[in-house]
């Protein structure tokens, strides 16, 4: 007759055997660095990846709204303007808060920090509303007038042949670059600091250029990845290039945001958020080893000697609303 022991070690040629210790991770093992960090954090994190992608599609349903009103025909045109107006307006109000959340998440997953993908997500879509609204509103305004551009200035240029147009074109092309570099530090300035908004887009535009060797290499990894995406759609058969097209709200997006704020937030680090500590003499929390999320408190039972709340003492201390709450780091200005 086969024993218990000998059952379970015959299981677990099928099975995990949880009861078995496994080899662990040293306490202090070298970091893994550059690509091979990155895909270490992608495997580990791809299924919060992909929920965190589903979970920012929602915010483009003003978009799909506008697109069904403007196919449909069941209304009035007047009204149809109006409702589609309506939709893109609420698209380009929402779409900044949600990139700051997903920002939020996205540096939580390369720090490694701990991390409630939904809680964590709407608390920080609440909590910077106020700026990167603002931010978010813009950056609609810049695509629409590049997508203008893009459709006026050839046409102007076939017409006339004029080479001022070609330098119009050129120009707004480029300020157009300049944006999208900025972008890959607005909103993660945004959650990791407590800069004023001037101060967050003015130190977004100096490190687009301080760090220009490493905004080339992102923008060569948000080409490959947009690329190999296009390649597919329009190389593969028909049925698998609608498959493709139903998974876009599930997996390239969160993979090219890990891959920017994998990229950007060091250089934060670097100019922003370690000079502010190393001018009052102390070291970033961050590169301390064993630290923790900013927003992690660790309880100690006192025993019964904790002091007591005193009535209107809560009051006092919820938070203001203000750029300083809920973060642990301040951040320099770059001059």
């Amino acid at each position: 007759m086969i024993s218990t022991e000998r059952l379970y070690q015959f299981m677990g040629l099928f099975k995990n055997n949880y009861e078995r210790a496994g080899s662990g991770i040293a306490k202090n093992a070298p970091k893994k660095k550059g690509f091979f960090r990155y895909m270490e954090i992608f495997g580990r994190k791809f299924w919060k990846l992909t929920e965190l992608n589903l979970l920012c599609s929602l915010f483009f349903l003003p978009v799909l709204a506008a697109v069904f009103i403007f196919f449909s025909g069941r209304i009035s045109a007047q009204l149809s303007w109006i409702l589609i107006a309506a939709c893109l307006l609420l698209f380009a109000v929402l779409i900044g808060p949600a990139v700051a959340a997903a920002t939020k998440i996205l540096r939580n997953f390369v720090m490694e920090k701990p991390t409630f993908l939904v809680h964590d997500f709407f608390r920080t879509f609440r909590a910077e509303f106020k700026h990167s609204v603002w931010i978010g509103l813009l950056d609609c305004l810049l695509a629409c007038c590049v997508s203008a551009a893009c459709y006026i200035y050839p046409k102007l240029i076939e017409q006339t042949g004029s080479k001022m147009f070609y330098v119009l074109f050129a120009i707004t092309l480029s300020v157009a670059l300049i944006v999208l570099i900025m972008n890959f530090y607005m909103f993660l300035m945004l959650v990791s600091t407590n800069l004023s908004l001037k101060n967050v887009v003015k130190n977004s535009l100096a490190l687009s250029i301080v760090a220009l060797k490493r905004n080339i290499v992102t923008l060569l990894i948000i080409a490959a990845f947009v690329a190999v995406y296009v390649l597919l759609l329009f190389y593969v058969n028909l049925k698998y290039s609608m498959i493709l097209l139903f998974l876009l709200p599930f997996l390239p997006a969160s993979w090219i945001g890990l891959a920017v704020v994998f990229q950007s937030y060091p250089v934060i680090q670097k100019y922003i958020i370690n000079p502010y500590y190393e001018q009052r003499g102390e070291v970033n929390p961050e590169l301390m080893p064993g630290s923790t999320a900013e927003e992690e408190t660790v309880f100690e039972d006192m025993g019964g000697k904790e002091k007591p709340i005193e009535p209107g003492a809560q009051g006092k201390n919820k938070k203001s609303g203000g750029r300083s709450t809920g973060k642990s780091h301040k951040g320099k200005i770059i001059s």
